[in-house]
């Protein structure tokens, strides 16, 4: 069998030619696209100092048994230099499988379970009610999208004073229920309530959002597709089940997803309704700031520990969420 050879470069015709290392392929890229790493250069600073360095420095801290008792501090003139010590992954086994683990994690963690789907529940279904009635030919539609939008546009430190002057014994509310000769619950002291109060105002904030982000959506449906239905006698029901939510489902996935991380770290609604008086009603990360911050002597390891675990509750959760999507998705095309 012969072999052509090409007399140009003296090698086979049709082989390949060897794949370039490594390193000359990034300094081609790099000369090729100088001006594009300029560019993000600043930003790969900033995410480095303000992400990075205190992602790293709070994973190393965990690897301690760092306090404010052992860590180093300044009194007066005197310099006490740190005397906390490694300890491995001691925290997490300890957070996780201690003795005290129920009372300090799990239970703190089957309430934030609860409080991030009720909350993300209450939160979509209300906004697409609402999104459902604006996106009709109302007259004033444009007022009262106004009106609805007025929660998540006020500061939420704001919003949440307002509505712990309302809870408060004194308050409006319970005016008027004694008013009504209704029950007047202890909203800011009895656990119960305190969890049911901190839902209605997380509710109350994030309806806003979800409202103004599938309302978009519906107004990106093709409007034939509605009126092929209704040709076909497809009912409301039947025209919202097979047209309406797979139209949303693009922009339902989006607003699920993040409505499910901001609810999971909603710490400003939770801190400033109760503080430091209701540790039943804490959320992880309330309760990872209080034992941080919170207390004496402050927790820093193991405050950082909970962080740590945090975010691997949410990159675990997104990656499953995605997965789960993604498969849907593909049976779909199917």
């Amino acid at each position: 069998m012969t072999v052509a050879i090409d007399r140009a470069t003296g090698k086979r015709r049709g082989e390949r030619a060897p794949r370039p290392g490594l390193g000359r392929r990034l300094k081609h890229s790099y000369r090729r696209n100088w001006y594009a790493y300029a560019m993000i250069a600043p930003v790969a600073v900033v995410l480095g100092v303000v992400v990075l360095y205190p992602l790293a420095y709070g994973f190393y801290l965990t690897l301690t048994d760092a306090d404010s008792l052992n860590s180093a501090r300044t009194i007066g003139v005197n310099e006490i230099a740190a005397t906390y010590k490694f300890i491995g992954f001691d925290n997490y086994a300890d957070i996780l499988w201690g003795p005290t683990a129920y009372d300090r994690f799990w239970s703190h963690f089957i309430w934030t379970i609860v409080w991030t789907a009720v909350c993300v529940a209450l939160h979509y279904g209300l906004g697409l009610g609402l999104a459902l009635l604006l996106d009709q030919k109302l007259r004033g539609r444009t007022f009262y999208r106004l009106i609805l939008i007025l929660p998540w546009a006020v500061p939420t430190f704001v919003t949440v004073f307002g509505w712990r002057f309302m809870l408060a014994d004194g308050g409006i509310i319970n005016s008027g229920l004694e008013a009504l000769h209704l029950p007047t619950p202890a909203w800011l002291e009895d656990t119960f309530w305190q969890r049911l109060s901190a839902i209605m105002v997380n509710t109350w904030c994030g309806v806003p959002f979800m409202m103004i982000s599938l309302l978009g959506g519906l107004q990106s449906i093709d409007a034939s597709l509605y009126e092929a239905a209704e040709m076909d006698g497809a009912s409301a029901w039947q025209r919202f089940r097979h047209v309406t939510l797979p139209g949303l489902r693009s922009v339902s996935s989006t607003v699920v997803l993040l409505g499910v991380i901001w609810t999971f770290n909603q710490f400003t609604v939770i801190f400033l309704l109760f503080g430091n008086t209701a540790p039943e009603a804490d959320i992880l990360v309330t309760w990872a700031y209080l034992l941080g911050f919170g207390q004496q002597p402050r927790e820093f390891a193991e405050s950082a520990a909970y962080g740590m675990l945090l975010l691997a509750i949410l990159v675990v959760f997104t990656s499953f969420y995605r997965r789960w999507l993604n498969r849907n998705e593909q049976q779909l095309a199917i």
